[in-house]
């Protein structure tokens, strides 16, 4: 296993690039004209996701997984929370979660909290616990989680927001030593960064709500298209660079080690012309 370190928060979101993506038969893509066609861009799309949100938020606020004050005033400066996003921590019957372009930080930081929070063996006795890193605080997804009441590992692993069963804990075990993130090396078994800690969340949520192991990697793969548009659309340039159509590939395959980690990434684009403007999600608040 690769040691990973703490990843400073002033990596810089770049320019949004187009990148295309599946839909699920069992989502809804809400869309406008464009989104008609299934290779509508990533970035265009609005996608309503197989889970229903219910009381989370207000669960982690209340917890304290997420101090309201905090959080809002992080977001005051960013032109604050819209009505819609605001349901997502206050409401206590909020449905399926919808997904676009616009709200995707926003839900890196729900789910960052979720993961982060919610009780669970990988945390306890995953990767994050080898001793030699020094403890699971030091890394990104914790030392960087600053919008907790009280320091984040208070939280760790602390609260029981979802229970899952054996069956359900092994699925997340199972899909989140394949699913990688551009910006780190690690799977999200190894939730080192916010986006595998957002990621962890996002798989206990899809598995507790019954989601298949297929359908769990095809929303990990749309969201991820959301939290790293460029990489994405890049690795979409690759395939076609094969002749392979990026629907094509299955998302098992494109989320794993060869496309979405931080080394698969940079050999994919390596192979391509340089582009300017070229940079991926901040693994900061």
């Amino acid at each position: 296993m690769e040691k990973s370190y703490l990843i400073p928060a002033s990596i810089i979101l770049s320019t949004l690039v187009v990148v295309y993506g599946w839909t699920n038969v069992n989502q809804k893509i809400v869309s406008n004209e464009e989104n008609k066609n299934e290779r509508a861009p990533i970035a265009a799309q609005i996608i309503e996701l197989p889970v229903v949100w219910g009381n989370l938020g207000a669960q982690m606020i209340s917890a304290g997984v997420i101090d309201r004050a905090q959080f809002e005033a992080v977001y005051e400066s960013r032109g604050g929370l819209s009505d819609a996003d605001k349901k997502l921590i206050d409401n206590l019957q909020n449905g399926n979660l919808v997904a676009n372009q616009e709200n995707s930080g926003l839900l890196l930081n729900l789910f960052w909290a979720l993961g982060l929070g919610n009780k669970n063996e990988i945390l306890e006795k995953g990767p994050m616990t080898d001793p030699s890193y020094g403890g699971a605080g030091g890394f990104a997804s914790t030392g960087g989680w600053i919008l907790a009441n009280g320091g984040a590992m208070d939280h760790y692993s602390k609260h029981l927001f979802i229970v899952l069963t054996p069956e359900q804990q092994a699925l997340v075990e199972k899909t989140s030593k394949n699913i990688y993130r551009p910006c780190c090396n690690n799977p999200t078994h190894f939730p080192d960064c916010n986006h595998g800690m957002a990621m962890l969340g996002l798989l206990e949520l899809l598995a507790s709500q019954g989601a298949s192991e297929d359908e769990m990697y095809k929303v990990a793969l749309q969201m991820n298209s959301f939290w790293f548009p460029n990489e994405y659309a890049t690795i979409a340039r690759y395939l076609t660079s094969k002749g392979v159509k990026m629907q094509d590939v299955g998302p098992k395959e494109i989320l794993g080690i060869n496309y979405s980690s931080g080394s698969g990434y940079a050999k994919v684009e390596q192979s391509l012309p340089r582009e300017q403007n070229q940079g991926g999600g901040s693994c900061g608040v």
